[in-house]
């Protein structure tokens, strides 16, 4: 018994119910994507034919029973099942980034709409987006502070995010 290696042994009820559950979570998570997420995976046809079902199924319990034969679909395919969860936790690491960059620019434009920071934020703007209109942002800033314009507030903060993806 003591020449067996830990590989050779086969895995206990327990670890292959933990491998389910896991996998489980995962066909979970393919089928909360938003369309646009699941749009971006590079997946095989089968694999995609079962989550697009999975995901148009109404009902709680048919729902639960097409996860599960998603999941066991899944769990058939390992290469597939390893080329799957690289991919959610690289839209993950992206839908990460891209909250720390909105929260970025909501301070910035906070920032810009108080008067005593608007020079300062002013600055870091033109460092961050060279090319923005500045004569419009400072306008709207201007108009935030003096009127408290709830739509140039909105408008500011467009005007940023729209610079950033261009």
């Amino acid at each position: 018994m003591d020449d067996l290696g830990q590989e050779d042994l086969p895995l206990s009820r327990t670890k292959k119910k933990q491998q389910a559950q896991q996998v489980g979570q995962l066909a979970e998570q393919l089928v909360g994507l938003t369309d646009n997420q699941f749009s971006k995976l590079k997946l095989p046809d089968e694999i995609i034919r079962e989550a697009v079902l999975a995901r148009s199924t109404t009902g709680r319990s048919s729902q639960r029973r097409q996860l599960k034969h998603f999941s066991a679909l899944l769990r058939k395919s390992e290469e597939a099942l390893e080329n799957l969860q690289g991919q959610l936790e690289n839209l993950d690491q992206v839908s990460r980034s891209e909250k720390k960059q909105f929260h970025q620019l909501e301070k910035l434009r906070d920032q810009l709409c108080q008067k005593e920071n608007f020079d300062a934020a002013f600055s870091a703007m033109l460092e961050i987006t060279p090319r923005i209109d500045r004569k419009v942002i400072a306008r709207l800033a201007r108009s935030v502070h003096q009127h408290e314009d709830k739509r140039a507030y909105r408008e500011i903060f467009k005007r940023l995010r729209d610079e950033l993806e261009d």
